[in-house]
């Protein structure tokens, strides 16, 4: 069975691979990363690449960036604003969540959406729990690539988990307050 992934509100193929560089040794230096991240073999199809390979490959890669063929993932301590000038031509950007205890990657959706314009795929990866879709999707995440040990169908469950939010978000930009409609003192009273 093809691996599946919440996309807007449904269970769908998931048609992307994820490519990620080999664990590098404790100790390994930047430059020997970033050797590893130029010489990173991007096989063909669809692939989310890390934002180090897109950096250090972005001239070989961009013209199957144009045909619809990469994405770039973004690591907890990685900066999405260097993916500024690039976004036009990505077909999907995904933010890694290598432990459910790292929230470093909300900020990154929210920064993503609000501040850098992206209308486009923003996927969540790596250990993506049911507790964690809500918020995930208040911050402008709209796929969900959930842990693999995890039933997919209970996670698209936490999707609409609350009917109501109280904050503005990506997703609602009015607080509740101003949504709510108050009445208005009379004017004898």
């Amino acid at each position: 069975m093809p691996k599946q992934i919440i996309k807007g509100r449904e269970i769908v193929a998931n048609d992307w691979t994820l490519l990620r560089a080999p664990e590098a040794a404790e100790g390994t230096s930047p430059e020997d990363k970033a050797t590893a991240a130029e010489t990173l073999s991007v096989p063909a199809g669809r692939v989310i690449v890390p934002l180090a390979t897109w950096l250090a490959q972005r001239d070989a890669l961009s013209a199957r960036a144009a045909a619809g063929e990469i994405g770039v993932w973004i690591a907890p301590d990685e900066d999405p604003l260097a993916l500024r000038e690039d976004l036009p031509r990505l077909a999907l950007v995904a933010v890694d969540f290598p432990k459910f205890t790292d929230g470093r990657g909300y900020s990154h959706a929210w920064n993503l959406r609000s501040r850098l314009g992206w209308s486009g795929e923003l996927r969540a990866i790596g250990d993506v729990l049911r507790d964690q879709l809500f918020s995930m999707q208040r911050v402008g995440f709209d796929a969900y690539d959930t842990r693999p040990d995890r039933s997919i169908e209970d996670a698209l469950k936490g999707l609409t988990v609350f009917s109501e939010t109280y904050q503005a978000s990506v997703d609602q930009r009015v607080p509740l307050f101003r949504r709510h409609a108050r009445p208005t003192p009379s004017a004898g009273a």
